[in-house]
């Protein structure tokens, strides 16, 4: 605990030390004086109801002088933190519409009740891949900003989950995140536990960067991967370039790489479900110190005591002194 005016305090041991010396020397002349009178002598009870109301009123004397100080305490403060990544996949398959309108449609909507529930301590960016990832917004506290990237959002050619991972990471980490060669050492990227990945995709893979070495790149790095299944296990057909592609939902893919960077994996079977399965989605806690002022708490106590006190000594004396 911390005081504004620390020199407040000397004056409220002093004022209370004083008021505590002066009580006690009244009372010893007045004892010696019923003493001198051959008065001397009371009840343990009408001792009590002498000393307690003048009690309370020099516990009341010190906490208002100690709140004068203006007392300040340090509190640690949950919080939702941090950097959030919010990486769509932007391939063909996410065309079909076994998700109405369409399952990046619907990734979008739940997208963005997400972002729209988020406080500003989290800073939002959002990455768009297909054959290649793209970082198309950098991580801001303007969540304004990032709801524009995410309606500019479209979709076209193939599925690279490993690349929109070392994308993701990239951007967290702000260097240029790739995979080793075989035999190569794994790129060191520092420790970073307060940032989360939240992947939307139906999990099907076309090629590029191992998807399983990505995700073990990241769970180094400590970045938690939440993934969010976008379709169906039934699956659709979707049409590109005249011929009619089949896609279904990869929970198994989804599921792994979550796993493995100790997030889990969020699946809905329509479009409302996505929405809460976005909500449900857990980032992690982090603390801040924060300062908390005292004066009123024990502006409190003492005005308590010193209402005790005045009843006391109107019920047992009939007046206040």
């Amino acid at each position: 605990m911390s005081l504004h005016y620390p020199l407040a305090l000397i004056v409220a041991v002093v004022i209370t030390a004083a008021a505590i010396a002066g009580y006690v020397l009244l009372q010893r002349r007045r004892t010696a004086a019923l003493t001198a009178a051959g008065l001397a002598g009371s009840s343990r009870r009408a001792a009590l109801r002498r000393h307690l109301p003048y009690v309370f009123l020099l516990l009341a004397l010190p906490l208002l002088l100690v709140g004068l100080a203006r007392p300040e305490a340090t509190v640690v403060v949950p919080r939702v933190a941090g950097t959030v990544m919010l990486v769509f996949d932007a391939s063909n398959s996410m065309k079909a519409d076994d998700l109405k309108p369409n399952r990046l449609a619907a990734a979008r909507e739940a997208a963005t009740s997400f972002v729209e529930a988020q406080p500003s301590s989290v800073d939002i960016g959002v990455v768009v891949f297909g054959d290649q990832a793209l970082t198309t917004q950098e991580p801001t506290d303007d969540h304004n900003v990032a709801l524009a990237a995410i309606k500019r959002v479209g979709g076209t050619g193939g599925t690279s989950l490993g690349q929109a991972i070392l994308s993701s990471l990239s951007t967290i980490t702000d260097k240029q995140v790739s995979l080793p060669a075989e035999g190569a050492p794994a790129q060191d990227l520092g420790y970073w536990p307060s940032a989360t990945i939240v992947l939307f995709s139906d999990g099907e893979e076309t090629g590029g960067a191992d998807v399983q070495a990505a995700a073990d790149l990241a769970a180094t790095a400590g970045v938690r991967i939440q993934t969010v299944g976008v379709g169906t296990t039934q699956g659709a057909t979707v049409a590109v370039d005249g011929y009619q592609l089949a896609t279904k939902l990869d929970e198994a893919q989804l599921t792994s790489i979550a796993k493995t960077t100790g997030g889990s994996y969020h699946q809905a079977s329509d479009r409302s479900e996505l929405s809460d399965a976005a909500g449900e989605i857990d980032l992690r806690l982090t603390s801040k110190e924060e300062p908390l002022e005292l004066t009123a708490p024990v502006a409190g106590a003492a005005l308590v005591f010193l209402l005790l006190g005045a009843l006391l000594m109107t019920r047992w004396h009939g007046r206040i002194v």
